[in-house]
């Protein structure tokens, strides 16, 4: 079932409150834009994405309370669906649609299941929002965010190079379905994706806000999607090393004080080296590990 099928709805979910489980399989390459399948996986990242952006229970997301778009790659970094959450493509960013997949590249490409053949038997998760630090002018991967950019064929034109149709953008017949965009993004809103057998099989995007509110929206899409078994395989981030939080560990992370100094922005430095910006209605902020609260479910 895994292998043949891209999307599995169940009656209830691989967890408890999340009926809709999107089952990512190794490439999408071969998931035809208008098809079955591709409509299928639409319809249900869709539906995850809308309960999300509209979180029950008091959850709160912060930002400005805009449509959003979603992309899920899998594990080879081709897209294999992409949802908005407005009436039509013009309803949220357009330019958040290509963002949203580079995103979902960025998590996908840079975070890591269990691995063989070293040392560390790897298990990192990164989110895009842990980028943000390092990449700085004097960070330990500056310059990242310059590397393996986004393809502009794949993210801007139909297969055979001709216009695409924008009505078909963020829906089953998306000229980006089956391609690999690239891009590295390096704010919040990316979260890579592991299956319940803890194995990374994707990343998902998350953009059309405020990259703090895209995080959140992302992390709650991860969970409503059935794609956040980072628990049980002690899958650690930035998050967890530095605030000890083993519950989120790809979770953003606010410890950049004002800088009132500053010639450029009022950031100062992050002291973990890979914290982000606060943002505009910035969602709520866990006092003792400094990362977003707002009523974020631990992984699984």
């Amino acid at each position: 079932m895994f292998a043949s099928s891209v999307l599995c709805l169940t009656a209830t979910g691989a967890l408890a409150g999340n009926p809709t489980t999107i089952q990512i399989p190794p490439s999408c390459a071969n998931v035809s834009p208008g098809s079955p399948q591709a409509n299928n996986l639409n319809t249900a990242l869709k539906t995850a994405l809308t309960a999300a952006v509209n979180p029950p229970n008091g959850g709160q997301n912060g930002g400005l309370g805009f449509n959003m778009w979603a992309t899920v790659v899998a594990n080879d970094g081709t897209v294999c669906a992409v949802a908005f959450t407005g009436a039509n493509y013009k309803q949220q960013w357009l330019a958040s649609r290509v963002i949203s997949a580079q995103k979902a590249a960025t998590a996908n490409s840079l975070s890591l299941g269990a691995t063989t053949g070293s040392p560390n038997p790897g298990k990192l998760a990164l989110s895009s929002a842990n980028l943000y630090s390092a990449t700085r002018d004097g960070g330990s991967l500056f310059g990242l965010q310059f590397s393996n950019p986004v393809d502009p064929a794949s993210a801007y034109l139909d297969s055979n190079g001709s216009q695409p149709d924008p009505t078909t953008f963020g829906t089953g017949s998306d000229p980006m379905i089956g391609r690999p965009i690239g891009g590295i993004n390096v704010f919040g809103g990316g979260l890579a994706a592991f299956a319940d057998n803890a194995a990374k099989v994707g990343g998902i995007g998350v953009s059309g806000d405020t990259s703090c509110t895209d995080h959140m929206v992302a992390w709650r899409l991860r969970r409503k999607s059935g794609l956040d078994y980072l628990a049980s395989a002690g899958v650690s981030g930035p998050a967890a090393l530095f605030a000890g939080d083993n519950g989120h560990p790809d979770n953003i992370i606010f410890d950049i004080p004002a800088n009132a100094t500053s010639l450029v922005g009022n950031n100062g430095l992050s002291a973990s080296g890979f914290g982000h910006p606060t943002c505009l209605n910035n969602p709520p902020i866990d006092p003792n590990t400094k990362t977003a609260a707002g009523g974020l479910s631990p992984v699984e």
